[in-house]
């Protein structure tokens, strides 16, 4: 029962977090099933991405429905993305997991604090100024970052497609949520698949209590985040990044010293 509770509240807290602000559910679920259900690295993080697909796809479903999601580019940046994850997957296999997955919860914490601060309040119509042209060079450029971080990281992804997208690329954060969870359906969706033919299929009941709780966490929060105003939207992203970061990092230092 134990085990089932924490399935349970690591699929809800990664379905928030896709839906919400974009997060990848490995940045969620994976720490979770290590930390207090002793699972190995492997199998939690194939568990993670394969609740990530629905959650996603379910995410993108809905901000298209509201219209807050860039197809046209967002295909150009998942072509990217998906071909240099491998060339990502590469260097981390040179670095050190504590180091990757120390810089990873760093971040979210860290983005979460910035939306609090700073909101992202870019409007349709400021981003509509920007050519065609200009656009797709800037989501290529932006997805060759995205991919060698999303396989040098592992789990960042949907983090660093936030970051990018409203930083750099200057999205209006419910479109750069949605155009997120849009890329992020497909890499999940590799990246369970490759994980399930490597490694074998997962614990059954973990991988199903997961996928739905992810699921239905990201169905309510998605709806939410298309009702919401801007300045809600981002202190709430902000608030749940931030909690969940810290969170993490306090788990970190706990296991550090022994006490997890």
């Amino acid at each position: 029962m134990f085990q089932i509770l924490i399935f349970i509240i690591a699929g809800l807290g990664a379905g928030v977090g896709t839906g919400l602000a974009g997060l990848s559910a490995a940045a969620v679920i994976s720490p979770m099933l290590i930390t207090f259900c002793g699972f190995p690295a492997y199998e939690a993080i194939g568990i993670a991405l394969a609740s990530d697909v629905l959650a996603s796809a379910v995410s993108a479903a809905t901000y298209g429905k509201h219209k807050n999601l860039d197809i046209k580019n967002g295909m150009v940046m998942m072509v990217t993305v998906m071909a240099l994850t491998v060339a990502g997957s590469f260097l981390a296999s040179k670095m050190s997991n504590t180091a990757m997955g120390n810089f990873s919860v760093l971040m979210t914490f860290l983005l979460g604090v910035k939306f609090i601060v700073k909101p992202v309040m870019t409007t349709k119509e400021q981003m509509q100024k920007k050519s065609r042209r200009t656009q797709i060079l800037q989501s290529i450029a932006c997805g060759i970052v995205i991919g060698l971080i999303c396989g040098f990281i592992g789990a960042g992804g949907g983090m660093m497609m936030l970051i990018i997208l409203t930083s750099v690329l200057g999205y209006e954060l419910k479109t750069a949520v949605g155009t997120s969870v849009f890329i992020m359906t497909f890499t999940a969706l590799t990246g369970a698949v490759s994980h399930f033919v490597i490694g074998g299929m997962p614990d059954t009941t973990a991988l199903i209590v997961c996928v739905l709780a992810t699921f239905v966490g990201a169905q309510v929060s998605a709806h939410f985040a298309n009702k919401a105003s801007a300045k809600t939207l981002n202190r709430v992203t902000g608030v749940v990044l931030a909690v969940l970061g810290a969170a993490m990092l306090i788990v970190s230092q706990l296991q550090k010293h022994g006490v997890l």
